[in-house]
């Protein structure tokens, strides 16, 4: 009934070593895969909320280079100043000149 990624890839978008975690806690790996497997993985995570930091803390997937959140990508290029719009000032009307004199 999983909707989406299978267990194992969704432990390791928690930032979860699976295969550690599995021999760790052999019992609980396969209680929580069960459970996995009959609900949604978003319901999965809302019912583990607790219990998942915990266990990332203890079996934490080494970062790669691609999954690193503290390397920065470089900052986007600041666009040129656009040169301002000329001002147009509407020009007196002729007939208005002549009448005056």
């Amino acid at each position: 009934m999983t909707s989406g990624p299978g267990f194992e890839a969704y432990l390791s978008s928690k930032r979860i070593d699976s295969a550690a975690f599995r021999s760790a806690e052999p019992d609980v790996w396969e209680s929580w895969k069960k459970e996995f497997e009959q609900m949604h993985s978003n319901s999965f995570t809302v019912q583990k909320l607790n219990l998942i930091n915990p266990v990332r803390r203890k079996y934490q997937l080494p970062l790669t280079p691609e999954t690193d959140p503290t390397q920065t990508a470089p900052p986007p290029a600041v666009p040129s100043p656009r040169p301002g719009k000329p001002v147009m000032k509407p020009r007196p009307n002729r007939t208005d000149l002549d009448s005056s004199t």
